[in-house]
């Protein structure tokens, strides 16, 4: 069975038709969580799987599928009409996925992979039947062998049979013995084939004889026509009747092949880690560039822009200040430039949140009284009130954590109510777990800081989109704002291996709570 899963409904009921046309039978999910809980209930040879969705994203969803164990034969297809740059195809190969492809999808194309998939598999679930049912026919072999002890030769005649090399031993080592796949490797039956100088067993079979245990090791025998060495495994049972050791017998099975295949995909492992530090280093390289070419970009664009406002306003207030009209379009111009400033400003910032930093030492209660002492002309002139607990002092980076406070007291004061004073409550407890409904605990590993207000809120529907970067739940010309504050605010808070998150009621206030550790590894992040 195929699975969709996709937020869109038009975006399922195509594929759907089409899959279903080829004679595959189609379940679909409209969200991660869904897909999951389906997952979890049904086997699917194939999940084709939207990257841009609410909730969990697509990544999200295949990170969790690969820790089921009912679906590691599952191949999973990636889909994207947004995310197409490299590094979320590369995500989306890490994340478990065997094909990344971006919107709109040639129908054929997709109908093909699927089927190729889908034939792998059937191939697998038939090569797990087949190896189910090799473990049952050996079980099998082992009670025959165990019912028939006692009579020799019977047990010759079963192991002249096995495609194994087989032989007996008595009680006293010596070989009893051999079927004829024997004579491959060694003339003399009374004599155990020759094996690699590595691998020579004299030293350690007479202490397994002695003791009366089972006796396995991995070992090369020389094969006498090719003169080559193969590796075989070696299993020598003791046969008991009523505790009593009566005979050994033993097996050499040709596993040759499987140590070759072991063999080249470690190769291949080695080929493809060596790949993907190469990858990595690139990927830091071109991290690199793109931070030096926003930096270089945004402050080129802030240098004509200030002319722009700098020339509006002198020919406002020198030349058209008694027409109104023309006063009235220029000041339109001059607050989108004033815009466009505060956007460059939040896009030089949000590039800069990737530079390593150290962690330090850092009362939270000095960063925020610097911010409050920033704001305190817009705090006078909306009569804002604040109230602040004792707030910890925790390992953080401090220039990024600032950012965090000041994007959150900003966005409380911007998203105020008209003609309703700003009130902005901080609240600070330690916690015992990395959770936003973690019990406190005196002892505990992190906290809990909560800041409140009572402001225009949002519909809690909306709650992933807050922290997308662009993304605005209001409309610019009622409240200002370049939808990066809360972008970078998150950034900051993953960096300093936290959490952040928000409760909201439309007109009724917002809270954003964030999850820090109280120490952090000594390491440059």
């Amino acid at each position: 069975m195929i699975l969709i899963v996709d937020d869109r409904p038009e975006n399922i009921l195509p594929l759907k038709k089409i899959l279903e046309l080829h004679n595959f039978l189609v379940d679909t999910a409209e969200s991660g969580e869904e897909a999951l809980k389906k997952v979890l209930k049904t086997n699917y040879a194939v999940i084709i799987l939207d990257v841009q969705m609410p909730g969990m994203d697509g990544f999200e969803v295949a990170n969790a599928i690969a820790g089921f164990s009912k679906s590691k034969d599952t191949s999973i297809i990636f889909l994207s009409a947004v995310n197409t740059e490299k590094k979320f195809i590369t995500r989306g190969y890490t994340s478990g996925g065997v094909d990344y492809l971006t919107k709109p999808v040639d129908p054929d194309i997709l109908v093909l992979k699927v089927k190729t998939l889908y034939r792998l598999y059937r191939q697998q679930q038939e090569l797990r039947e087949t190896q189910l049912s090799l473990q049952k026919e050996i079980e099998v072999r082992k009670q025959a062998q165990e019912e028939i002890a006692g009579r020799m030769q019977e047990l010759r005649l079963v192991m002249s049979s096995l495609p194994q090399m087989a032989f007996t031993i008595a009680p006293d080592g010596q070989i009893e013995y051999v079927n004829e796949h024997w004579f491959r490797y060694s003339t003399d039956p009374t004599t155990f084939p020759q094996t690699h100088p590595d691998d020579d067993v004299c030293d350690e079979w007479p202490v397994y004889l002695k003791s009366g245990i089972e006796f396995t090791r991995e070992v090369r025998l020389k094969e006498l026509e090719t003169g080559n060495y193969r590796y075989h495994l070696l299993r020598i049972l003791p046969v008991k009747q009523q505790n009593a050791l009566v005979r050994w017998v033993g097996t050499y099975t040709d596993i040759h092949p499987q140590k070759q295949a072991a063999e080249l995909l470690e190769q291949e492992v080695e080929l493809r880690t060596k790949e993907l530090l190469i990858k990595n280093l690139e990927l830091e390289r071109s991290n690199h560039e793109l931070q030096q070419f926003t930096w270089v970009v945004s402050h080129d664009l802030k240098e004509p822009l200030r002319k722009i406002q700098i020339l509006n306003d002198l020919v406002k207030e020198q030349f058209l200040s008694d027409i109104p009209e023309a006063v009235s379009y220029l000041d339109r111009s001059i607050n989108s430039s004033a815009r466009m400033s505060s956007l460059i400003n939040d896009l030089l910032a949000y590039s800069q949140l990737s530079t390593p930093a150290a962690f330090q030492s850092t009362d939270l209660n000095g960063i925020l009284n610097e911010i409050l002492s920033d704001f305190d002309e817009l705090l006078s002139k909306k009569n804002a009130i604040i109230t602040v607990d004792s707030l910890p002092t925790i390992d953080t980076i401090p220039g990024r954590i600032r950012q965090v406070f000041q994007n959150l007291i900003s966005n409380a004061l911007k998203f105020s109510k008209k003609d309703v004073p700003p009130m902005i409550s901080i609240t600070s407890e330690r916690i015992k777990d990395k959770r936003i409904d973690s019990e406190p605990a005196s002892d505990g590993d992190f906290y809990r800081i909560i800041v409140s207000d009572n402001g225009i809120g949002f519909d809690e529907r909306f709650i992933d989109r807050i922290f997308v970067i662009f993304q605005r739940l209001t409309n610019r010309t009622s409240y200002e704002g370049t939808g990066i504050g809360l972008a970078i605010a998150k950034k900051n808070i993953d960096r300093h291996n936290g959490i952040i998150s928000a409760r909201s009621q439309i007109d009724k206030g917002s809270q954003f709570i964030l999850i820090l550790p109280a120490r952090q590894n000594n390491e440059i992040e």
